[in-house]
Order: C-alpha cells, then sequence, then structure tokens
C-alpha cells in the first residue's frame, strides 16, 4: 500500500481529485484530499491572513497528525507552490514530489512571479472587485478548458482565492531537491497561453524528472483521471 497526499489548486478544493482518489483507493491505496484553509468546505475560514505559509501549514499538519511517511506528494496548479514548500521542509518524508500541470518555484519567488503577467494583472484587478483580499475563480471552460461534464460541478464549487497566497514569495532551503523521484504532468490543450508549458519543458529536459504530456485541459485529475492515477502509481515504484 501506498500513501498519497493530493494538494488542489485555487479556487478549489480536495473535492477535485474525487475521480483519481477513488480510482487509487480501490487499488488498495491510503489517499489524503486535504482542503486548504478558505477554500471547498472551508471557505468560511477565508480572511486577509491566509496566505501560502497557511496552506504549507494545513499540508504539513496531514503528515503531523495523520503520522505520515513515505509519501507520494502530489499538487494541482498553485498547489505545487504549496508541496515545494512543504518538501523543503520535510524531505525525509515524501518519497516524489508529483506536479499536476503546476507551479515550480525556486527560493525567493511567488506565484505572481512565475504567472505570466497577464494573468497576475487579471487576478489583481479581479480582487479589486472583492475587496482587495480574495480574487474570483475564472470560469472553467474558458479558461481552463475543463471536460463538458464537470465543468459544471467546478464552476458551482469554485470559491475566491485569497490574493496573499499569490504574492507571499516562498522561501527554500533545498531540501525539496532531495526527494528521490520528481515528476511533472501537463495538460497540453489551453485556450490561452499557458504558464505551465515552461515547467514541463524544463522537467523534460532534466534527466532527473520524469516528465508527462496529456492531451486534455488544466486539470489533468479531472480530464484523464485513470492516466493522472496510474502515473501517480508508477512515482511509487
Amino acid at each position: 500500500m501506498t500513501t498519497f497526499v493530493l494538494v488542489h489548486g485555487a479556487w478549489s478544493g480536495g473535492w477535485c481529485y474525487y475521480k483519481v482518489a477513488a480510482l487509487l483507493r480501490a487499488q488498495g491505496h491510503a489517499v489524503f484530499t486535504p482542503t486548504l484553509t478558505g477554500q471547498g468546505e472551508r471557505a468560511h475560514l477565508l480572511t486577509g491572513s491566509v496566505n501560502l505559509s497557511t496552506h504549507i501549514t494545513d499540508i504539513l499538519n496531514v503528515f503531523h497528525y495523520e503520522g505520515l511517511n513515505d509519501v507520494i506528494l502530489a499538487g494541482h496548479s498553485y498547489g505545487g507552490m504549496v508541496i515545494t514548500g512543504v518538501a523543503d521542509r520535510i524531505p525525509e518524508k515524501v518519497a516524489a514530489l508529483v506536479y499536476l500541470d503546476a507551479f515550480l518555484p525556486e527560493d525567493g519567488q511567488s506565484l505572481f512571479d512565475i504567472n505570466i503577467p497577464a494573468n497576475t494583472q487579471r487576478f489583481i484587478a479581479g480582487a479589486g472587485n472583492l475587496g482587495g483580499l480574495a480574487v474570483p475563480a475564472p470560469p472553467a471552460v474558458a479558461y481552463f478548458n475543463v471536460n463538458p461534464a464537470d465543468a459544471p460541478r467546478v464552476d458551482a464549487l469554485a470559491t475566491p482565492f485569497p490574493i496573499g497566497a499569490f504574492a507571499e514569495r516562498l522561501k527554500l532551503t533545498g531540501g525539496h531537491k532531495t526527494v528521490r523521484k520528481h515528476v511533472y504532468v501537463h495538460g497540453t490543450v489551453l485556450p490561452r497561453e499557458s504558464p505551465f508549458k515552461p515547467f514541463y519543458e524544463r522537467a523534460k529536459a532534466d534527466p532527473a524528472w520524469s516528465a508527462h504530456a496529456l492531451a486534455c485541459g488544466h486539470h489533468v485529475m479531472l480530464d484523464m483521471p485513470e492516466k493522472t492515477a496510474a502515473i501517480l502509481e508508477q512515482a511509487a515504484s
């Protein structure tokens, strides 16, 4: 049995992994799909003080209180910021890092620093319409190319995302680089310029990484769950 911790992206929640989690659990694996503070069923906890550090602590607490070790730690989109910070602090508990069309930060970078500038400006402008504290969710199909069956659910469950989590710069010691396996999964079919393609290309060019391109939208775990689950299982081998 393998233990998986699956971290969602912005405007989402642990619910976004319902397909992949079911597939992995059917194979006998232990799967945790925590929801970050201020998102999903924890949306009532959203305040101006919620930031990237808050979300890193959310996941560190899952490891601590569940007594987890030898974990396959995956993050989607913004979740890449979170899992990098978590692995940097407890690399000895992480067997593999899997970036699901996710941001791949270096020390001292925020998501705003490594996103496409037009996206950053869109997010800041959107936050201005919500009192400057949170960014409204973009439409699932037009922005992320979510499959037609799941798009209504993604739009219905999306929650505003704390702008502080996008703006906070990540402080890294290099511990995350000592994790044994690194995997990148890129969704190649996006109706706009993808901020994730450069991270995929970087991973593909690095022999220490395993890189996969899936012909689907940004939400690879919803659009191609069987393939995503298979890649996650491969990371454990």
